[in-house]
Parts: C-alpha cells; sequence; structure tokens
C-alpha cells in the first residue's frame, strides 16, 4: 500500500456550534455596498465564513469556560490577577505585569511611558496601532526590517528579522539617546505572518543594549513564531515551543501583549517588563485608562479566562494544528496558482491583490476591492493591508504606497474545518479567474485616525 501523505486532525473535538446564515449573491452585494465597500462595516449576521481577524475571534475551551465561573470580582487584589501574573512569570518571564482590556491599551500606555517628543522608534514593520500610539505620544517610526519582507515570492525563513544594518545606522545618525526603544513584532502582522529568528532578536538585543535602548516585544503571536524557530532553525528542533519562547522573550526587556489572539480569549491584554520603576509608572498610569493595575480594564473572569488559555496555547500539539490549517488553505490556493505572499504566515494567508489585479493601479484600492469581491462571491470575509492600512504621512498628509498590497484572510483558532477552508478556496479561485472584470475603488469618506476601519468607498 502506498501513502501520500500521513492525515492529521485536530488536537480538540466540537462540543458547541452557532449555525450560520446563508446568503444570496444579491444580499451580499446589497450589503457590502451599504457598508461602503469596507468589510469591517459589513453585520456579523451577514458573513459565512469569517477571516477578517483572529483577535478575540477564538473558540475557548471547557477548561476556560469553567475558570469563568471562578472570576473573582473584587475591584481590588483579584486572585485572578494573580494567577495570570504567575503565568506570565512562567512562560514569558517577565517579572512584572500591567493588565490592559486589549493589545492597544498596552500599546498606548507603554508608548506614553517611555517615548519623548521628537524621538525615534525603530521597529519590523509598522502596526497600524502600534504606530499611531507612537506617532501620538511623539514619536516617529522608523521601519528597519530586513528587505526581503517587502517581496511576497521571497521564501527567506525569516522574514520577520531587523536588519541590523539598518538599525545601526539609525543610531549613528540619530544617537542611542534619541531612540525610544526598538519594537520587535513576533510574527511581523503587515509582513505576512513572518517569523523573527532567535539569532536575530539576540543580535539586536546586544546592539540595542551596547547604546542604552530598551527592546520591546509585540508578543501577541510569539506563540506561533516560536514554533517557526523550533522548525526552521538550526538547534531547536529538540526543544518545547513553551521552551523556546521563553528563550525569546528573554533578549526583550518590555513586551506588549493582545490575548486575544495567542491566549484564546475573546478580550483582554497586558504590558509585561522588567524594570521596577517603569513597572511603577505603568502601574500609576494604567488607573487613568483602563483601571486598578490588578484588573486593568478586565473582569477577573476574563484574566482567569487568558491564564488558562496561555497553559493551552503553548502546548506542541495546539500550535502545530494551528500552523497547519493555515497552510492547508494556503497549499489549496497554491493547487490554483493565486498569488499568494510566500512562505504561508502563522496566522492568514495573504493574497498578493497587486498580482491578482494586475490592471487597478494601487491609488485605486485593488486589496479593498479583491476584499470586496471575495465577500459577494461567497461571504466569505477577509480585510485589506494595503495602502488603506497604511494611512498617511503624519507631516505632509500623502498617502504610504507600501510595497505590500495585500489582503488577509485570518484563521481564528479552534473555530473553523477544513471543509470550511475548501469553500474559502475555491471562493478565491473564482474571482481569480473573473479578475479581468473587476473595478477599482475611489475613497468618499476617510476618517482621522486609522481609516481602514471606517472609510467608505464606491467603484470607479
Amino acid at each position: 500500500m502506498s501513502f501520500k501523505q500521513k492525515p492529521w486532525a485536530e488536537p480538540f473535538k466540537v462540543k458547541v456550534v452557532e449555525p450560520l446564515k446563508m446568503t444570496t449573491q444579491n444580499d451580499r452585494e446589497n450589503a457590502i455596498k451599504e457598508a461602503g465597500y469596507n468589510t469591517f462595516l459589513l453585520k456579523s449576521e451577514d458573513v459565512y465564513i469569517d477571516l477578517l481577524t483572529d483577535s478575540g475571534t477564538n473558540a475557548m475551551s471547557d477548561y476556560q469556560w469553567a475558570g469563568m465561573m471562578m472570576g473573582d470580582e473584587a475591584y481590588a487584589g483579584s486572585k485572578n490577577y494573580y494567577y495570570l501574573e504567575s503565568n506570565v512569570r512562567k512562560y514569558y518571564g517577565y517579572k512584572y505585569l500591567v493588565p490592559t482590556h486589549q493589545g492597544r491599551g498596552a500599546e498606548n500606555l507603554l508608548s506614553q511611558c517611555l517615548i519623548k517628543k521628537g524621538q525615534y522608534v525603530p521597529g519590523n514593520m509598522y502596526f497600524t496601532t502600534t504606530r499611531l500610539h507612537q506617532e501620538l505620544a511623539g514619536g516617529t517610526f522608523v521601519d528597519v526590517i530586513i528587505d526581503e519582507a517587502h517581496d511576497p515570492q521571497s521564501e527567506h525563513p525569516f522574514k520577520g528579522n531587523i536588519c541590523l544594518n539598518k538599525f545601526e545606522d539609525l543610531i549613528k545618525k540619530v544617537g542611542g539617546g534619541n531612540i525610544a526603544y526598538v519594537t520587535i513584532g513576533a510574527t511581523v502582522n503587515m509582513a505576512g505572518g513572518q517569523p523573527v529568528s532567535m539569532k536575530n532578536i539576540k543580535e539586536v538585543h546586544e546592539l540595542a543594549h551596547k547604546h542604552g535602548i530598551k527592546v520591546v516585544l509585540d508578543a501577541t503571536r510569539a506563540m506561533e513564531n516560536a514554533y517557526y524557530i523550533q522548525q526552521r532553525e538550526e538547534g531547536y528542533s529538540q526543544k518545547t515551543v513553551a521552551e523556546i519562547l521563553k528563550e525569546f522573550a528573554s533578549y526583550s526587556d518590555a513586551a506588549t501583549m493582545s490575548g486575544k489572539k495567542d491566549l484564546l480569549v475573546n478580550i483582554g491584554g497586558f504590558v509585561a517588563v522588567n524594570d521596577e520603576d517603569l513597572f511603577e509608572e505603568l502601574r500609576n498610569m494604567v488607573v487613568v485608562y483602563e483601571g486598578l493595575h490588578t484588573y486593568g480594564g478586565l473582569a477577573g473572569r476574563d484574566m482567569e479566562a487568558m491564564a488558562r488559555g496561555m497553559e493551552e496555547a503553548v502546548l506542541d500539539e495546539h500550535i502545530s494544528s494551528r500552523i497547519r490549517q493555515v497552510a492547508y488553505l494556503g497549499n489549496l490556493l497554491d493547487d490554483y496558482n493565486i498569488p499568494m505572499v510566500k512562505p504561508f504566515g502563522g496566522h492568514a494567508i495573504f493574497l498578493d491583490a497587486r498580482k491578482f489585479y494586475e490592471h487597478i493601479p494601487q491609488n485605486q484600492y485593488p486589496a479593498q476591492a479583491l476584499a470586496a469581491n471575495i465577500y459577494i462571491n461567497s461571504g466569505v470575509r477577509g480585510m485589506e493591508r494595503g495602502i488603506v492600512s497604511a494611512g498617511r504621512n503624519k507631516e505632509t498628509g500623502e498617502e504610504y504606497f507600501p510595497k505590500l498590497e495585500l489582503v488577509r484572510l485570518t484563521i481564528p483558532r479552534r473555530v473553523y474545518t477544513q471543509a470550511h477552508l475548501d469553500v474559502v478556496a475555491y471562493s478565491v479561485a473564482e474571482v481569480y479567474e473573473n479578475r479581468k472584470n473587476a473595478k477599482g475603488l475611489k475613497m468618499v469618506y476617510e476618517p482621522k485616525y486609522l481609516r481602514f476601519f471606517q472609510a467608505l468607498f464606491e467603484e470607479m
């Protein structure tokens, strides 16, 4: 007997299901027009398969739901806070914890505490909310990611790496004292979910500390990043994801976290630091923006679910299944010759809208149009990650024109089956087959901040 490939299955079974609403193409055409061709403005009930984001959309386990019943809703000193704090020390290694309502709350606090007006913040490609909080605090983001990250077809195994030469050039140009900190996103969302190597973060840590610069980790998907190190980097194949994660975090001074991704919860985040003085400043500021330092805008039950999610999410069998499901969709699309970012990311497949719609110029928002057309075809909701997300230069007001013009198909953890992903792949293939009929868009409403969430469009 010959075998093509050894089968695999998810390390869980289904206990509760949620019925989905089925719609017609006419229904979807009306819905997307009403939403201004912005998938963020669609009503959830009008979506069949929701791949908008993996943020807060994951399925919690029975262990997590049981923990929700153990919420200590005391205003101060909740036992759930101390449980979360102990797990952060156990799995990430940071000494001090300040919970926040979600990741952007953590970004705001850290930016306010560490950035002085006029300072620079280098990082491995921007993320939308992170860069905005840095700018609102008076900083200027500088992209120091390796060049391969901007090439969708590059097969570099660690496209999230920081370019040490770019980082060092910035230090020489502005001086270490004018750099607030260097931020390392792991994995790098805007590059297609690409990982950072252990070697790279070690070297960044060494260079930064040589010049008195702190290293801040965006740990939102660091467990997925640890899995890629295990699979791709020499010397780590025999180590567990948990061991790799803790070592990776040890090369940073602080971390922001959106628990809504890796940690399998619907709401929650935190800032974790090693510096006691910074911790004191953060826990004073959290009272202004979020809540007391032992709840940070969260219910006790949410902190309990996050602490328990951490225990489940760091298991090798969970991470392996999660990333293999993403790769399953990528391989299906590859069979249809769909242009995508390679290698496949840990949390999503990123379609290359520039190659998809070669006849639509970037100033007519091809990725925005592609996301809308996929929804019209099948009810599958993805999101734009290109010129709309990039926004405008804060000094000149001119639009940024990023090299990557992408549509993100983000897979929530423990939510969809392979049959759902079969539907997604077939839908994208149909849209690709009819790509020459697609039209560009014009923006008819632009909000002041983070325009991709609420901007409105019309067909050209």
